[in-house]
Parts: C-alpha cells; structure tokens; sequence
C-alpha cells in the first residue's frame, strides 16, 4: 500500500468514516499527587494545555507538554504521573473511528505516539473551547465536529503508514482499507490516464470480488465512483468560467453532448445550466 505523505484521510469518501465518541470530554486539572494507571476499551487521544505529565505506554517512556497530543490506543495499559511545576491541564476524548462499520481505521495505522502540534496556536483556542464544554450530559453534535478536526490535526503528523502485514490481507479490516485508498486515488486524481485499471492492478484481491465488495462499501462499482469524481472536477472547472466544450475536451470527452449527459446523470443539472447559474450568481454577489 502506497504511504500518503500528506494527511492520510484527505479525499477519504465522507460516508466511509463513522466517528464515535465513547463520553463527554474528559477535563483534566491534575495537581503534583496526580497519578493512573489503567486501560481503557477505546482509544484515548490527550491534548496538554499547560505544565506536564509523564507517561508510560509498553516500552515506551515520555514527557507530555503544552501543545502536545498524545494517543493511547485501545486496551493499551498506561501508566502516569505529574511532571512537576504547576498543574497539569488538558483534555482527554475516548473515542473509535471505524472504516464503513466494520473496521478499526485506527488498528490499520503505525503512528507517532505523540507529536508537538505544529498549529498550535491555532489550535490552541478550539482544545480549550472543546474543553470548556465538557460538562455536558452527552457528546453533542458540535463536539463530534470540534472532535475530528482535532483528530485529523493529529493524524496528519503521527502518521507514519498503513499497516501492510501480509496475514492480514484476506481480513475484511484490511479489505476495507483497500477499498478507502482506492476511492482516495480515484478522488485525488480523476483525470489520471489508465487511472482505473492502475488502481486495481494495485489491490491483492480477484478484481470482480473486489468490485462487489467496493459498490457495498461505497454505494457504486469503482467505475462509477471514478465518474462521478470526474463530474464533480468539471463542476469545479465550469465554476471557474471554463466553456463547456473546453472542460468535455479536457475530461477527455470528444462529443460534447455526450458530456452533458454524463454530467446531467451525475450532477442533476446540465452543464451549461449549471455555468450559467454560476456566472449570474457570481455577477450578483459582485453587485452586492
């Protein structure tokens, strides 16, 4: 499997994620006596706001501190202590991310235990906010939201790679895996030529089985995943002022006509409708 050198779950189709959060946010105010030790059923992903905490996890042995993120991983024994000075204060999240209901996305990963957040000051504001609002009941729709952008912000620099052990590959985690770097090839690059058939040379299962499993997973056989992907491009291409006959002829489309009803299947609207909605909108918001 190729290693995304960016954030692993760019271009992952939306209905492939399921996000859970197991509790609220956990608000953490530890004074010097502080001290755990425990596992927990889910993964734990911490944020330091201020002073610092000492950690062991397996073999490994690490200081935590402001603007740092750490992820204890399912069923993982954990030990730790106060690091001195003042209090240690953060937020903790027990959570699971599964890949289309069935998978543990994050058993699929080798990651960084912790990582210095490279935006922290960006980030800074949102950990302390989702923080504050850990007193409720519940988790709410907006911590879900708050929650992921957080996570991605980890994942992008813990990642490391996906897990490539070979026993695995007839698992339907790994099969699912698969599917999700596939439709993220597809997504990244539509316009690709052979694209399709590039793609599945890659993948180590019979191409019908995996065609099955993929419109299961996705809703359509990787064919029509990769024209609606080419559809959404030619959106973005006619919403720049591109003509129709330009963006068919750069899709690769030499009848024109054919294009739009492509577009018309996929988009709901014929391209030219479309661009002219575009441009009126675009001349009235200039107006405004």
């Amino acid at each position: 499997m190729e290693k995304n050198e960016y954030n692993p779950l760019n271009r992952i189709p939306v209905q492939a994620l399921s996000l859970r959060l197991a509790r609220t946010p956990i608000r953490m105010q530890h004074a010097s006596t502080w001290r755990i030790d425990k596992i927990n059923p889910v993964h734990d992903l911490v944020f330091c706001l201020g002073g610092t905490a000492r950690y062991r996890i397996g073999e490994d042995n690490f200081r935590l501190g402001e603007g740092e993120a750490m992820l204890i991983r399912a069923r993982e024994r954990f030990r730790g202590v106060h690091g001195g000075g003042g209090d240690y204060t953060g937020v903790a999240q027990h959570f699971s991310l599964n890949l289309f209901g069935r998978s543990d996305l994050i058993d699929q990963m080798t990651l960084r235990r912790s990582v210095r957040l490279r935006d922290w000051q960006v980030l800074k504001p949102l950990v302390a906010h989702y923080r504050a609002m850990a007193a409720t009941t519940s988790p709410t729709l907006v911590q879900h939201h708050q929650f992921m952008v957080l996570l991605l912000a980890f994942l992008e620099q813990a990642f490391v790679n996906w897990r490539e052990e070979g026993e695995l590959l007839a698992t339907q985690d790994q099969l699912s895996l698969q599917i999700m770097l596939i439709a993220s090839r597809l997504a990244a690059d539509p316009l690709a030529e052979d694209g399709l058939e590039t793609a599945l040379d890659s993948v180590p299962y019979n191409r019908d089985y995996f065609r099955r499993a993929f419109r299961d997973r996705i809703g359509m056989t990787p064919q029509k995943y990769l024209e609606l992907k080419r559809m959404e491009y030619a959106v973005h291409r006619l919403g720049l002022g591109q003509s129709v006959k330009e963006t068919a002829a750069e899709l690769g489309y030499s009848d024109p006509y054919f294009f739009s009803r492509m577009f018309k299947q996929y988009i709901g609207a014929s391209p030219s409708s479309y661009r002219l909605k575009r441009t009126a909108r675009s001349r009235y918001q200039f107006v405004e």
